[in-house]
């Protein structure tokens, strides 16, 4: 049976351990690493999409990451249930042009008893900045 540790139900250590855990993943800019955070059958809402699978999940990071250059991500707890995970990030980047961006926004992630995240909803909005704007 595939697990992710720390398992729910979460306590404020082990909430702000998934959070580390899952902002080291995407720093990693690794699709499969990230994806395999998700549960086979996830359910991921962004932004006017929904995914509905790991593969999905694996197929949008390849994409996102083939046009998304010097990716940096950080990640911070707000509130959490039992099985309940809620946050905010920011993250930064540079597309094909050479264009920075600074996106950031609100996710909800549920998991499963597995530790995997069985649905996520995320709310993001990006903004053109300069080099010299650059926070992370």
């Amino acid at each position: 049976m595939e697990q992710k540790f720390p398992l729910p139900s979460f306590i404020e250590e082990t909430a702000k351990q998934k959070v580390q855990l899952s902002e080291d993943a995407w720093n990693t800019k690794d699709p499969l690493k990230v994806s395999k955070n998700y549960a086979v059958n996830t359910e991921w809402h962004i932004v006017g999409t929904i995914i509905k699978t790991r593969v999905e999940v694996k197929n949008f990071l390849i994409e996102k990451w083939n046009n998304e250059f010097d990716f940096k991500l950080k990640k911070k707890l707000s509130v959490f249930t039992d099985h309940v995970i809620a946050g905010h990030f920011e993250y930064e980047y540079q597309n094909n042009e050479g264009q920075w961006y600074r996106a950031s926004g609100n996710e909800i992630c549920e998991y499963d008893t597995n530790g995997l995240i069985r649905r996520r909803y995320t709310s993001i909005i990006d903004e053109k900045i300069e080099a010299s704007e650059r926070r992370l």
